[in-house]
């Protein structure tokens, strides 16, 4: 049995002064009072106890170390990956995004070779030599009309005025206004709206417009 002043008891069990008060009030260390300075009774079983108790704790602390360095790679993995995976996505949006400014330019294209072609031919047909040319010009011309006006029925068959649509769809004006006013600011950006003269039109067979409320 040894005494020890507060201090050096706490030292020796390693332990704060605070927790030696503590464990004298609760009764698990003695204490005596010697000349009005408190000492407090150590058994030599306690300070072994005490002193394996603090080894124990220690340990765990390495332990956490590596954990908490073995997660903090594995975050740094994951959020490369995540880098690369955003990346990917922006890449691949972008190709979309050009993809459907092309197939946009493609169908303007028809259109406007289209309206050149009906235009000679109309200015073919009014001329002087269309009236006395013979059977098989104008046969040939006939050829030539019909075959425009199927290929614009096919064209219409996919492609719809966005009039005409909200027309089908029995849309409130205050709605269809608003869907309007939405294509007009967006018609330059948005490669899936067509623009043809001072009319949209709009692919459903290809695109979706359920942002525009369609």
């Amino acid at each position: 049995m040894t005494k020890y002043t507060v201090a050096d008891a706490a030292k020796k069990l390693g332990i704060s002064k605070e927790a030696i008060h503590n464990r004298v009030r609760r009764g698990s260390l003695k204490s005596i009072v010697e000349d009005g300075v408190k000492f407090v009774i150590i058994e030599p079983e306690v300070a072994i106890k005490t002193s394996t108790r603090t080894t124990t704790r220690k340990k765990p602390l390495h332990v956490d170390d590596r954990y908490y360095k073995l997660l903090e790679e594995q975050n740094t993995k994951l959020q490369q990956r995540v880098d690369t995976l955003e990346g990917e996505t922006r890449s691949l949006r972008d190709q979309k995004e050009q993809m459907l400014i092309d197939e946009r330019k493609k169908i303007e294209q028809v259109y406007k070779e289209k309206d050149e072609q009906l235009k000679n031919i109309l200015n073919a047909i009014s001329s002087k030599f269309m009236l006395n040319a013979p059977a098989e010009v104008i046969e040939d011309v006939e050829n030539i009309v019909e075959a425009e006006v199927e290929l614009e029925t096919k064209v219409e068959n996919r492609l719809i005025s966005l009039n005409k649509y909200l027309k089908q769809r029995n849309f409130s004006k205050k709605k269809s206004q608003k869907i309007k006013d939405k294509f007009q600011k967006k018609a330059k950006d948005d490669s899936r709206i067509i623009k043809i003269g001072k009319k949209f039109y709009i692919d459903l067979e290809k695109y979706d417009y359920s942002d525009y409320s369609l």
